[in-house]
This record gives C-alpha cells, sequence and structure tokens, in this order.
C-alpha cells in the first residue's frame, strides 16, 4: 500500500536532510505529500532567570525555527505541503497532525545509541500514540 502523506519530525542540524531525503524518496514514485514538523524550544526557563536581558528570546528562537524549516523546504528537491512548528509535547503535536491532515507515515530520527535510552525515547511514544505507521530512521 503506498502512502499518501508523510510527516517528517525534524530538529536543527545535518541529520533532518537526511530525514527529508529519506522521506521524498519513499514519497515521489507515488507523489505523495511531505509535511515537516518540528518543536520549538520554549525559552520561559530562561527568561525567568535573566528576564530583563532576554525579553525576544521566544521571537528570536521562533525565527531562528523557521529559518531552519525555509533552508529544508527549499533544498527538499520536492514540493514540501505544510511545515509546523510546534510547541508543548511532540507526540501530542505528531498525533494531532495526523489526525487533522490524515497522515499515513510519520518518519523520525532515532539519536540513542544504549538499550536503556532506544526503551524510554520519544520515539517510542510517537509509535506507541500515533494512528500512523512510523518509520525511525538511524541517525
Amino acid at each position: 500500500m503506498p502512502y499518501s502523506h508523510l510527516l517528517v519530525a525534524v530538529a536543527p542540524g545535518p541529520e533532518s536532510h537526511a530525514l527529508l531525503k529519506k522521506a521524498v524518496s519513499i514519497a515521489r514514485p507515488v507523489n505523495a505529500r511531505v509535511s515537516l514538523i518540528t518543536l520549538s524550544t520554549d525559552p520561559e526557563m530562561y527568561n525567568q532567570l535573566a528576564a530583563p536581558m532576554m525579553e525576544n528570546l521566544r521571537e528570536l528562537m521562533q525565527e531562528e525555527t523557521r529559518q531552519f524549516l525555509e533552508t529544508l523546504v527549499a533544498h527538499a528537491d520536492y514540493p514540501i505541503w505544510k511545515t509546523q512548528i510546534a510547541s508543548g509535547e511532540l507526540c501530542e503535536s505528531i498525533k494531532s497532525w495526523c489526525q487533522h491532515y490524515q497522515v499515513d507515515l510519520v518518519i523520525c530520527g532515532n539519536h540513542n545509541q544504549s538499550f536503556f535510552s532506544r526503551a524510554t525515547c520519544s520515539a517510542k511514544n510517537i509509535v506507541g500514540n500515533t494512528c500512523a505507521d512510523v518509520l525511525l530512521v538511524t541517525l
């Protein structure tokens, strides 16, 4: 069964280009949609520590995340349907996105090398809570 909508969970860094390349290789033969989701860092903790000096930290982090997504889209060599900067729990954002946009494959990277890390990683939550297939790519 070919996939019709792929959601790629990305994070700033070169590994995201590899994830997107994998998604495009799956999507291109069947002309599937590809969307990107990333998690924005919440600077509230930093704001409380140095609020007077870092009032615009949230805006700066959002802008950096937007630029990161724009760079990925520009280098994708495939049309990207939608992008999303999520906040809060990544697993919940992915679950909601999958339900709302009929995603049938989620692609995410796995940085964990040790057995204990693999057992507790966020990918485990995504696999267990998402109604779509999940492809974990070793990074």
